[in-house]
């Protein structure tokens, strides 16, 4: 017999685990987390490369039902923030919930029974509520470059590090400039013998004030917790002040750039070099980066900026758009994720019989970024335009496990076997206002092609607004946006009476 559960969620990183607290909060036990992995974390399992850390301060990169007084550092490495959700899985007793090796490769809406059957690698199940938090940054984006295959020597993803790859002494191209890639080149370049960077795009790069966290400050935010709150209430306060310059005056960031060069011209000593890292669109178009040992990296005598992309590969030669060519060992992909074309799409079937990625062909769209029209009692945490510019995810993901909550309270009330379809007028209209706000924004008028931007070029990846606007909106369900949908089949008349009454009410 297949299982059933009430709710199932997908991945365990931030999004998965706070679901799960959520979900135990609320009285509700029994749900799965399916995890593709042997364990926690999700991006903070998958990213392990050298200097992987956070850019968003320790204090405001948490939980606020989970604060931890003990953060090493202002911004956090990897390892902590792994560590981080270990200690969280265990605090909240998410363990017996867990399915590690059970990664969905299927699931179709069953509308005669009102839930979803899954299908994932350990085996079936079904749920009458599925709770998506694969993320967007879970999927390694491989460039399709002629001759890639065929390359002699180490390949590999930053979100994928091949830990038994030695580059010591070795001639190494990192292939982008990402969050990932400014990290990673200053943590390699005093290992390797010659680095390659192709560029194609410059990033706009500020300062990282990174310091020690010192004992009398955690000791203190462990005897006061009322001391971490206020830390974590200014972090946030102080990214809320920067929104209107994102979203209503992009020409206010003007006096950031100018900091962003004097940031620049500190360690990048040779003109012509400069004239290759600086950028020729808006800051804040693209991801705004944080590193205080990017460009002195990159001025060290054994690093080469190829200012374009790489073209092509011939054997072990490398070629770039503008025709130069370096010899090199090893190759890092730092070439970024599938976000607007998320691969969990393709597996998750609907009430009309097909899939959320043929629904999403002309650009992902979900009310309140958490519900697709057609997909019944189907949420997403982290969906479309709930990515940050400025600020802590964690924030983001804190307000729709509120909408996730209060949608199972309303299933609840609606009592018998219930299901709510997001009403098609209801999404556009959320889409509608989400891109007319959406365009006033630097990530819109800066100039430049970035990740948040689809295939289209709309952008369906950021919220244009502050993090309290998106917990205002996220606060309750309102049922008017819904279509309340009953079991057609085995009920009596007096349940099936109540069920149209029910929906009556609801609908006017």
């Amino acid at each position: 017999m297949t299982e059933h559960v009430r709710v199932a969620v997908i991945g365990s990183g931030f999004g998965g685990l706070g679901a799960a607290v959520r979900l135990r909060r609320e009285g509700i036990t029994d749900f799965v987390v399916l995890e593709r992995a042997d364990s926690v974390g999700g991006t903070w399992r998958d990213n392990s490369y050298p200097g992987c850390a956070c850019d968003v301060p320790s204090h405001l990169y948490s939980f606020s039902f989970a604060p931890n007084p003990e953060w090493p550092r202002t911004f956090s490495g990897q390892e902590h923030i792994r560590a981080y959700l270990e200690h969280v899985t265990d605090v909240f007793g998410l363990r017996p919930h867990l399915r590690f090796g059970a990664e969905v490769q299927r699931m179709t809406w069953n509308a005669a029974e009102l839930r979803w059957d899954i299908e994932t690698a350990a085996g079936a199940l079904s749920a009458d509520v599925v709770v998506s938090a694969t993320g967007p940054l879970s999927e390694p984006k491989t460039p399709d470059i002629p001759g890639l295959d065929s390359f002699p020597g180490k390949v590999f993803h930053s979100a994928r590090w091949d830990h038994d790859a030695d580059l010591a002494g070795k001639r190494v191209a990192m292939v982008g400039t990402g969050a990932s890639a400014i990290q990673i080149v200053p943590a390699l370049q005093p290992l390797v013998s010659r680095m390659t960077l192709f560029q194609r795009t410059p990033p706009w790069v500020m300062p990282r004030v990174d310091r020690a966290i010192s004992g009398a400050e955690r000791a203190l935010h462990r005897t006061l917790p009322f001391t971490a709150r206020l830390r974590r209430g200014l972090l946030w306060g102080i990214r809320e002040l920067q929104v209107q310059a994102f979203t209503k005056h992009p020409n206010e960031l003007g006096f950031v750039e100018q900091l962003a060069k004097r940031n620049m011209a500190r360690a990048i000593k040779d003109p012509a070099l400069r004239a290759k890292l600086t950028p020729d669109y808006r800051i804040g178009c693209k991801r705004i980066l944080l590193s205080s040992a990017y460009y002195p990296a990159l001025a060290q005598p054994n690093v080469d900026l190829v200012a374009s992309g790489l073209a092509e590969i011939r054997g072990s030669t490398l070629v770039a758009a503008d025709g130069s060519e370096a010899e090199v060992d090893a190759i890092v992909l730092g070439t970024g994720f599938h976000v607007t074309d998320m691969p969990i799409a393709d597996r998750v079937v609907g009430a009309a019989g097909h899939t959320l990625a043929e629904s999403w062909k002309d650009g992902m769209e979900a009310l309140r970024g958490a519900s697709a029209a057609g997909f019944p009692n189907w949420m997403t945490i982290i969906g479309p335009n709930t990515g940050l510019g400025n600020s802590s995810m964690i924030l983001m993901i804190e307000s729709q496990l509120n909408y996730m909550a209060d949608y199972l309270r309303q299933l609840n009330v609606l009592g018998g076997r219930a299901a709510l379809d997001a009403r098609p007028s209801a999404v556009h209209a959320w889409n509608r206002r989400v891109q007319d706000r959406m365009q006033r924004t630097v990530w819109n008028t800066g100039g430049c092609t970035s990740w948040y931007l689809d295939a289209g070029g709309r952008n369906t990846t950021v919220w244009p607004g502050t993090t309290g606007e998106f917990r205002r909106a996220t606060r309750r369900v309102d049922l008017a946006e819904y279509e309340v949908l009953r079991a057609p089949a085995h009920q009596s008349p007096e349940t099936a009476q109540s069920a149209a009454t029910a929906d009556s009410e609801v609908t006017a």
